[in-house]
């Protein structure tokens, strides 16, 4: 019976250690593997830090339209192994989202062509980033419009009517080429400035005589039957727009403005091939009516290209145009808001084109 009692004890103790042994090499094996994913993570944030990401937050700002890249998270996808959060704030147009990025609340956004000549002059610290890539579509979503029964039928006979658009936005210098077209002036039309998202409401009521607008509330309008287009900007000797980002964050974070410039590009290129999926993914955020959402999409432009010696001398044009007109009370020279050619090297990914 001893011998017996002995036996088991010694199978206790033997089975104890065996267990403890088993459990402490699956503990040991956990630490090494969260250790090892730990090491993996500091070793990817330490190398950002080295290799020109200072930045842990990545302020992003959009419009009001939407933003395919928030919607699909892909920069999020992208930087969280560095370390790097991805914040966003939404704007009604792009001058709202350029007096955010004055006042430091955002690092990069897109607008079009015009926010940013109008920032500069206010002594706003930007740069150039990146252009979007211009095509035949460029413009189709921007027009003049009238309500169905209006009795004006060209840009001509807008004169002495009251016109409303956002002041420093797109729409701004389409009006204003529009207008000297037709052979005439800014003053002679009464200017309202307006957000298009407070705008919207009050045209499709039959509030606005004249509106100036894009998508996607153009299309809206269009849809319901409530807009009649007289002239779209198609064709207008427009740089387009651009990403705009701080001066100060895009000389720090020249990797990771490649990195972002990269995964839009990439995003935006396969929207263009895949209309149905990207309908479907912006929709649920736009909540947009179907038929909307693919006049939209039908003609928009997709795709990033380099800012270039060329680019920015059709950006200083514009803004010269404002300046000579009398929109601008001082010159802006849009160099002082480039980045020098090594720094546009750093950011740029090969695969973007200067067209």
């Amino acid at each position: 019976m001893t011998r017996l009692f002995n036996t088991r004890r010694r199978f206790i103790k033997l089975s104890t250690a065996g267990l403890l042994g088993l459990s402490t090499s699956f503990a040991l094996g956990s630490c090494n593997t969260n250790t090892q994913q730990a090491e993996i993570s500091t070793s990817a944030i330490n190398a950002s830090a080295s290799n020109g990401i200072k930045a842990k937050v990545l302020r992003m700002g959009y419009q009001q339209a939407g933003d395919l890249v928030r919607v699909t998270g892909v920069l999020e996808k992208r930087l969280e192994p560095l370390g790097i959060k991805v914040e966003w704030a939404q704007f009604a147009q792009g001058p709202q989202l350029m007096e955010a990025m004055n006042v430091d609340k955002i690092d990069l956004g897109s607008v079009g062509e015009t926010p940013p000549i109008f920032a500069q002059a206010a002594g706003a610290q930007i740069v150039y980033v990146v252009g979007s890539r211009r095509t035949e579509k460029t413009g189709r979503g921007s027009a003049i419009a009238v309500p169905p029964d209006s009795p004006i039928k060209t840009v001509r006979d807008i004169k002495g009517q009251k016109v409303v658009f956002q002041r420093a936005s797109a729409s701004h210098y389409f009006i204003l080429r529009a207008l000297e077209d037709a052979g005439l002036k800014a003053n002679d039309i009464e200017i309202l400035s307006i957000p298009n998202v407070e705008a919207s409401s009050a045209f499709l009521e039959g509030r606005i005589p004249v509106w100036v607008s894009g998508d996607p509330h153009l299309a809206r309008a269009e849809i319901l039957g409530k807009a009649r287009i007289i002239k779209t900007s198609q064709g207008l000797d427009t740089p387009g727009g651009y990403y705009i980002g701080r001066k100060q964050f895009a000389i720090e974070n020249p990797e990771l403005l490649r990195i972002v410039i990269e995964e839009i590009d990439k995003i935006q290129r396969w929207a263009e091939i895949h209309p149905k999926e990207t309908a479907g993914l912006i929709m649920p955020h736009q909540k947009l009516d179907p038929q909307v959402m693919d006049l939209v999409l039908s003609r928009r432009s997709y795709g990033l290209r380099a800012i270039s010696p060329e680019l920015i001398r059709d950006q200083q044009r514009v803004a010269d145009y404002f300046y000579q007109n009398g929109v601008l009370p001082k010159p802006v020279n849009i160099q002082a808001a480039v980045l020098t050619s090594e720094q546009y090297a750093a950011i740029t990914p090969e695969a973007i084109s200067q067209k």
